[in-house]
Order: C-alpha cells, then structure tokens, then sequence
C-alpha cells in the first residue's frame, strides 16, 4: 500500500506543485484584491451592518446597553444614564420612551464592541421655552466645520499626508477606512522588532476611523492592549459600512469628524479642547474663520503668503500634538512639537502638496503660543437668569456640575416664556437710566433718587396656575452675578413675613374650630383654658356666643379681632427684652383689627399676632414643656420630668437630626450657624463648644468670618474665649447663651464627628444631654431666673412648631430665629418660596409642584436615546380652602385701600374689565448693629418685596435691593415694587388675557 502511494506522488508530484501554487497565487491575487478594494468585506459587513438597527419605544427598554467607558460618552453623559434614569425617577420624573436594540445589536454590544450609528461631531445642552424657543445652545467643540466642503483642500491634504494617505482614493469605492492594510503589516513587523529591541522604533497602525473609535469610546482614549486594537478595528469596519457598500461619503465624514473632533489637551480656564478648529482658537489665539479663508485661497505674496504660512504651520502642529497632546502643547514640549511640525512641512512640500514659497512662509515663523494669563481663552456667556436657575437646578438634580451639564447631549424644556422673560429683563435693566425711572413714577420720597440709580437691582417672578401644576413662566433679575436671587438668597424681606404669620394664625383659628365646633355652647362656656393662650380662649368665647359657628365665619370673625399697636411695651423674647416700632408713627395709639393692620402693615399688630401664636405653641401643642409647671408640688414631678425629656427629647432630636442628616461635617455647621442670629457671645459660645481644643487666634478668625468682618479687639477675644471655656457652661447653659436649643447644638458636635452615625447610635449617645436638657430647669436658684430661662426654653419649643407649620407651606430655610422679630422679616425668605406659598393661596389650599422643567431628552437619534417627562399629579391639600379663601380676600383688601392701592384697578384687560389683585409688601432693612446702647448699625442690605397674585392663574414677586453698606444711603420702601409692577402693566397684560397664546407647556 505505501508503495502504491509512493508511487503516486512521485507520478503526480509537478502537477499537484503546480495546482498548489496555482492556488496560492490566486488566493494571494484574491486577497490583494480585496487589500485594495475591500469588496468581501462591504458585502459582509453592509449586510451585518443592516441588522444593528433600534427604535424608539414606550416606556423603559427591555433592551439596551449603555456604555461604561470612553471620553465622548462620559462627556456626553450617556455612560450616566442609568444613574441619570434613577435620580430623575427619584423627582417626579417618568421616563416615557427609550431606545431598544435589535437582538443582532444586543449581541453585537454585549461582546464587548461599540454601538454603530451616526455619532455626532458637536453636542451639548438646548433649553427651550414654553413654545420651543432656544433659551440657551451650547455646542462642544465650540468651533468646528459644518460639512466637508468647508474643509480647506489643504488642511485635508495635510492631514491625509500625515495620518491616512489613501483616505479619499476615489479609485477604491468600497474601501474600509479601519484598515490600511500596508501601515498596519508595519506596525505589526514593528511590534515584533520592539519585543526584539526596546530600541526599535515601532511605528503605529491606526488609521483615522480607528483613532476616532480610541479617544471616543476606549477606556480612558487609549490603546491599551492589542485586544483593545482589533476593537476599534472592528467598530470602525461595522460603522463604515452602515450605509452601505460604497464608502467614499463615510471616509469623507471621518476626515470631517476627526478635524471637528481630535483631543488637543485641556487648557487653563477654558477645560478640554477638541478639534482643530478650537485648538487653533484656544492654543495659538487664531480666527478659525479667517485661517480657513487663508488656506481655501490661492497662494498670495508678501503679508497674505506669512498669514498662510503661520496658518499652515499652526494646522500641522495641531495635527501632529495630537500623538501626545499633553505634553507637546505644554511648554515643556512645545519645541519638540515645533521641530516636528516643520519637519512635516518640508515633507508636504517635498510631495507637492504645498509650493516652496508657501512652505518658507510656514517655516519662517515660529510657533505662537497664547499667552493663558494675559488673553485667557474664555467662551462668550450671555445666559439669562431665569436659563442660570434652571441650568442649576439641572445640575443639581443630574449631580453634574456647569461645565459637565452644559457638554451633555441633552434637549430640556422648560416652563419659561423666552419672550416675556426677556422684555421684563429689558424693563428692569432700563430702570437704571434716570430719565426711564422718571417717565415709570419711580422718583420721589420713599422711592428713588436719580442720583443713586446704579446700585438697585431687582428680580421678579411670575408664576402660571395651569391643572398640571404651577409653571413658572418668568424668573429674572438684573444683577450680574450668577447667583439667582429669586432661589438661591436668603434675604430680609420684611413685612412679608406678616403674610406667613397670618396663615399660620388663621391655620389655628381652623385648627380651633375643628376642635371646638361640635361642642354645645353650654360646655364651651364650662371649658377652661391656660389664661395666656389668647387664642383657645377666644376661639371659646366666639363659638359660644356665635349665632353663626362655620369655618369661613370665624375666620372674617379673627380678622376682626383688635390689637394695639402701641410701641410703648417692652416684650421679652429671643432669651432678652425688645421694643419694636411702628413704620408710621400716626399708627402708634391705633387699636385696628387684624384685617386694618395687614392693609397698613402695622408692625405692632403682628408683633402681639405672633406672641399669641407662639404662646398657642406653648401651651396646646401635645408634650410641651409648658405643662410641667403648673404644679410644683407633685411628687411625680421628677419621675415625669425623666419620661418627658426621654420622650420629647428625642421629638425634637429627630427634627434636628431630619434637619443634618446625609450632609458631611463642614454642611451641617454652616447650616447650623447660618440659622444663628449673629453676635460674638452666642458665636463664640458654640464655637467654644464645637472646638473645644481650638486657639484664641481660630476664634477671632471665625467670629471675624461670621460677623462680615466686624474687628474684636485681642482683648474681647480672649475674654470671650475664655469666657465660653468648655468647663464654664454646661450644655443647657451654653444652649440658653447661644439661644439655641441645647440639643441641636449636641447633635451639631456629636454629627460634626460621626457624620455616618445612625439614628440609633444618636439616640443612645444622647440618653444624658436629653435628661441634662430638660432637668436643668429646676435647678437654678433664682426663681426669676428660672422663669426668664423657662420661658426662654418654651419660645424655642414653640418656634420648632411654628417652623414644622411654614415649612409645610414651603418655607425655605431649616431654621427660624425663636424671637418675636421674625413676624417682621427677622428670619429671612426667599421671593420663589413667597411665590410658592401664594400659589397655595391662590389654588384654594392645594399646593401644586412648582415645575421649571417639563421634558428631557438625552442622546437624542442615538441607540441611548431616553426621554422623561414630568410626572402629574393632582397637588397636596396643605391648606383648608376657608383658610386660603380669608387670605385672598384680605390680600386683595392689601391692593384695594392698604399699602399696595396704587395697584388698584391698574390691570384691565382687553374687554375693558379688571384682574383681581391681591398682595402683600414689606420693607426689609437689614443692620448689624455697633453699639448696644442705641439703634445705630451698619447696613448690610435693603430690601423691598411685593408677593402678588394677578386675576386666577397668575402669582409672582418682585422684589428690589441694595446690597452692601450703601444700602444705609437707601430710603425706598415697598411703594417701589409696587410701582415697577403697575408700571409693567403694558408688558404683562397680552399674557394675562384668558385666551392668551404662546405657550404650549
């Protein structure tokens, strides 16, 4: 047998050679073939390509992949998405559609490789307004081309030459621009050298379809191993041929894409440059435009041909930095860049791609690099208020900063009407010209001076009742700073404080009602109530003798209650004794009802209105310390003190510690301290406490941060410090110092260090403070000093509920100042909170979501597209109707014959009838004070505010301030926003019309 085969081969032997190189030669013509013309590959890889498709769904996708890693796709935010889709889910966003892959893309992606679809050059954040209208465009790169035949021949010729010659080969229709099978044998030879010598220069393999797969979607934009390589091989080979065989138009739109997109390092105040077109703009200081027009035009002489050369010489040099772009564009490379670049340019004009003239004029200059301190690249801002507030907002809710935000490829609508937001903005602005002033009545006594225009700036909102919720459809103001006054101040706005003290005043009226309603006369008149609280005595007396017992009724009935608005009393309150005054002075031996002193804002009136309530809080709220002293001789006295301070302790305690939970230590202090009312010894007291181990000179540091500056002499200091020594006070005394309650102040210092700490670990740590607390209050020896310190403690309490009530209502700060001076503005608001609580007013006691942003869609015509939308809902009842049916009508009497009439009947629209108005004004004037024996004080800040509501659907503020101690030289009071908003009649009105048209949203 083997002889046989033997035979065989020795008698077949030439033929079978010659089949065999037959064959070999018409594999290798094969494969030189398709080397050249790519044809099996575009046939297989257009029709794998057809099936990577997805759509767009309903609802979440049951198929989708979002990518982990990349540069593009972090910046982009898609690799952000699934967290994206829980943090918006979180906040009464739904998602509504979202992109599903193929089954063919599912497997495609889950074997590790790149999603293929048309990616985009230049992405970034839009909002748009109600009606759709750009309100904000950011585009990242900020320059670039728009097509290819923008791009100068040129500048493609130059970049072919030096990464992808055969690019653009016309002759090869069907080629894939992933591989240059030539450059990629030699780097693969070149490998095997490097693993031979360390010496051996390996050159690279990549083409420009695979470099743009690297910096886009590669761990970090690198080639890490050789795995990572046929990835991007791959990607780019499927991604050519998505649109079929021919691939001229592809290879096109990667050179486009590559010049558009290429990494160039980060710059100094501007962050991460991309693309030639920013590179040029951002490193050498040039006119994108205008290096375009120089290389797109015929070769000139004397000056045209050096702008050519320079033009030439900065596109090379970008070109080449991108191989090390940190270091080549830092100075330490710049040199090195510079000899390469040069080096490229006599090769171009050895090749015949640029004549020796134009390649002498590139050479004949060197580099120029932007000076980064003296001419910082910075891109051009001209963002509007009420777009900075929902760009924040934005951030705040997708935990992404400005700069991240602004690069994500997002489209937001939002509430907002573009077109009014900007006329009001314009209106405002122009009150700073004298002559516009005087022409809208702002000029005069309590209002403005000519002279004194610059200063004054002013911020307004408008907010529209719509059944799906309350949209705020303007949010501005005039200062220059990125701040938006409206949501991120916190200001003194004086007598608006009424407004909340008078809610909360006929809030207990209802609650009173309820109570007492079903009772019978006979047993009403039987009941007997604490003599201090005013208001359960009242409500006992009215209902008792009312022919008329409804809710509506005794509500007109407590408007009509009458108190002095006499200044001559001195009211103990904030742990000392305070007199307060009259704006008017005519007002002082005025007995008027509660209804008259809210038309005239009479501080007096509100001043007793708030003593009555918090001493309600003291005595009717269930557990109050108020109890404990109505017997002295019951034995049980102490064993209840012991089970009262366990208990309550810890109801307050969870209100602080709901008040600092999640936020780190530096958060909860400044919180804390925010919420003090500033002076040295209550500072220095807590800071004694919470840095028992700091030095005199750390004090002076922070009383002198927290007091803006005020100077303590070296002798005040170490009095105060030692003072406040940890082992003077302890901790129920240091709380009566600070005026604070003591166990916010421990939970403050036991959070500081355990930030992490549970609720448990805080309950069982504070066992003894909470008995401290509340012991301490028998043990002092004075009995007169006892009932200041009682009393003291009981105002706290009381305050801690009069807080949980404003809060409800959208109050905005975690704390009130426990003094009888928040009923005049002490504690601080914001106008976009007032806004809130007189949408809540306005919507009958319902309180509707406050929207700002409506729709948002990310990675729009990408395989990550999602899309959310706000979540409806039908609003929170926070407010019996009666009680928001009384305020609106005794804030309209505010505009028809108070401090707001010369609004009255100033809104009349088309058919010739009027908006019903309401609202309330307050002047705030916000002073620290620089010697405790008179009234003298530095100003900080004026500030005067009219919380408003127009016709049905309609509420805003408008608020107008100085900031700094110029205010001192300020007079106006809320008279002035009074008059700007009647003033901004003509600019409101056609959207105030029932039927008006504009917004969709």
């Amino acid at each position: 047998m083997f002889a046989s085969l033997k035979h065989f081969f020795r008698r077949w032997r030439r033929p079978l050679a010659g089949l065999l190189l037959l064959l070999l030669l018409i594999g290798g013509l094969l494969i030189a073939n398709e080397v050249k013309t790519s044809h099996f590959q575009a046939s297989y890889l257009a029709n794998y390509a057809a099936g990577l498709d997805y759509r767009l769904v309903d609802g979440a996708s049951d198929a989708i992949r979002f990518p982990a890693h990349g540069p593009f796709d972090q910046r982009m935010g898609y690799t952000e998405l699934p967290q994206t889709i829980e943090r918006l889910g979180s906040r009464g966003f739904v998602l509504k559609q979202q992109a599903r892959f193929s089954g063919k893309l599912m497997d495609y992606t889950e074997r590790g490789n790149f999603p293929p679809f048309h990616e985009k050059s230049r992405a970034g954040l839009d909002l748009v307004d109600c009606r759709g209208e750009t309100l904000h465009r950011f585009r990242y790169p900020y320059h670039g081309y728009p097509d290819f035949a923008a791009v100068p021949p040129k500048m493609a010729e130059a970049l072919m030459f030096i990464e992808n010659r055969d690019l653009l080969d016309e002759s090869r229709p069907k080629m894939n621009p992933a591989v240059d099978w030539v450059r990629f044998t030699r780097a693969v030879l070149g490998r095997l050298g490097h693993l031979v010598s360390e010496d051996f220069d390996a050159p690279g393999g990549s083409t420009l379809a695979t470099q743009i797969e690297k910096y886009r979607h590669s761990p970090d934009g690198v080639t890490y191993d050789s795995h990572e390589k046929l990835r991007q091989m791959l990607s780019a080979s499927v991604r050519a041929y998505l649109d079929g065989e021919e691939t001229l138009p592809v290879r096109r739109r990667v050179l486009l894409d590559y010049l558009n997109t290429v990494p160039l390092s980060a710059a100094p105040g501007y962050g991460e440059v991309n693309g030639i077109a920013d590179g040029l703009w951002v490193w050498f200081a040039a006119d994108f435009d205008q290096v375009n027009a120089l290389l797109a035009a015929p070769e000139g002489s004397g000056a045209t041909l050096a702008a050519q050369g320079t033009a030439l010489h900065q596109s090379v040099a970008l070109m080449i930095a991108h191989r090390r772009p940190s270091y080549y564009l830092s100075r330490a490379g710049r040199d090195n860049l510079e000899r390469l670049s040069q080096s490229y340019v006599r090769l171009l004009a050895d090749s015949g791609l640029v004549s020796p003239a134009l390649r002498d004029a590139a050479l004949a200059e060197p580099l120029k690099f932007r000076d980064m301190k003296a001419n910082p690249a910075r891109l051009p801002t001209d963002i509007g208020k009420g777009t900075t507030a929902i760009r924040n907002r934005l951030a705040g809710m997708l935990d992404a900063s400005l700069y991240e935000l602004d690069r994500f490829d997002a489209h937001v609508s939002t509430t907002l009407n573009g077109a009014l937001q900007q006329q009001v903005s314009e209106f405002l602005e122009k009150l700073g010209d004298p002559d516009f002033a005087r022409r809208q009545g702002l000029l005069g006594e309590r209002m403005l001076n000519p002279a004194k225009l610059g200063l004054v700036r002013y911020s307004f909102n408008l907010v529209e009742r719509t059944a799906d919720g309350n949209r705020v459809r303007v949010q501005t103001d005039t200062t220059d700073q990125p701040l938006d006054i409206n949501e991120g101040s916190k200001l003194e706005l004086g007598s608006t404080a009424k407004l909340r003290v008078l809610t909360t005043y006929l809030e207990i009226v209802a609650e009173l009602h309820q109570r007492l309603t079903e009772r019978p006369a006979a047993d009403l008149r039987r009941m007997r109530s604490e003599q201090h609280d005013r208001l359960t005595l009242w409500a006992i007396e009215h209902l008792s003798t009312a022919t008329d017992r409804s809710l509506p009724a005794m509500l007109q009935a407590a408007l009509e209650r009458h108190y002095s608005a006499s200044p001559g009393e001195s009211f103990f309150t904030g742990g000392g004794a305070h007199e307060f005054n009259n704006f008017r002075h005519e007002d002082d031996g005025r007995m008027p009802t509660v209804r008259e002193a809210l038309q005239g804002s009479i501080n007096l009136v509100f001043v007793r209105l708030m003593r009555d309530v918090v001493r309600y809080a003291m005595y009717q709220v269930p557990g109050s310390s108020a109890q404990l002293l109505k017997n002295d001789n019951d034995p049980r006295r102490l064993e209840y003190l012991a089970r009262f301070a366990d208990r309550e302790g810890q109801v307050f305690l969870r209100r602080f510690w709901h008040k600092y939970q999640g936020k780190k230590p530096e958060e909860i202090r400044d919180v804390f301290l925010d919420g003090l009312r500033p002076g040295a010894d209550r500072l220095a007291a807590v800071f004694r406490y919470l840095s028992p181990q700091a030095s005199p000179e750390a004090l002076k540091q922070f009383l002198s941060q927290r007091l803006n500056g005020e100077a303590l002499s070296a002798e005040r200091i170490d009095k105060l410090y030692a003072r406040n020594a940890p082992e003077i006070y302890d901790l129920p005394d240091r709380g009566y110092v600070a005026r604070v309650h003591p166990l916010e102040l421990w939970l403050v210092g036991f959070l500081s260090a355990k930030p992490q700490a549970s609720w448990t670990e805080t309950v069982q740590a504070s066992a003894n403070e909470r008995q401290a607390v509340y012991g301490w209050l028998f043990r002092t020896r004075f009995k007169g000093a006892q009932d200041s310190r009682i009393y003291t403690m009981l105002e706290v309490e009381a305050f801690l509920d009069i807080h949980r009530r404003w809060a409800r209502l959208g109050y905005p700060f975690g704390h009130l100042v426990p003094s009888l001076a928040t009923a005049l503005g002490s504690s601080g608001d914001r106008p976009a909170a007032l806004a809130d609580l007189m949408g809540i007013i306005v919507n009958d006691g319902v309180q509707l979501p406050t929207q700002r942003i409506d729709k948002l869609a990310f990675a729009v015509d990408t395989p990550y597209e999602t899309r959310f939308a706000r979540e409806t809902g039908e609003g929170k009842r926070v407010m019996a109707p009666e009680v928001a049916a009384a305020l609106r009508n005794a804030l309209s009497e505010v505009v028809e014959g108070g401090t707001a009439r010369r609004l009255s009947g100033a809104f009349k629209l088309a058919d010739g009838s009027s908006l019903a108005l309401g609202g309330k004004t307050g002047t705030g004037d916000n002073r620290i004070v620089i010697s405790g024996n008179n009234t003298r004080g530095v100003a900080m800040n004026r500030t005067a505010t009219f919380v408003f509501y127009i016709g049905p659907n309609h509420f805003g503020t408008l608020t107008a301030y100085v900031i700094g101690p110029e205010a001192a030289s300020y007079n106006f009071t809320s008279a002035l926003p009074v008059q700007i908003l009647k003033s901004m009649g003509p600019v409101l009105l056609p959207h105030l019309e029932p039927n008006a048209t504009g917004c969709t949203l």
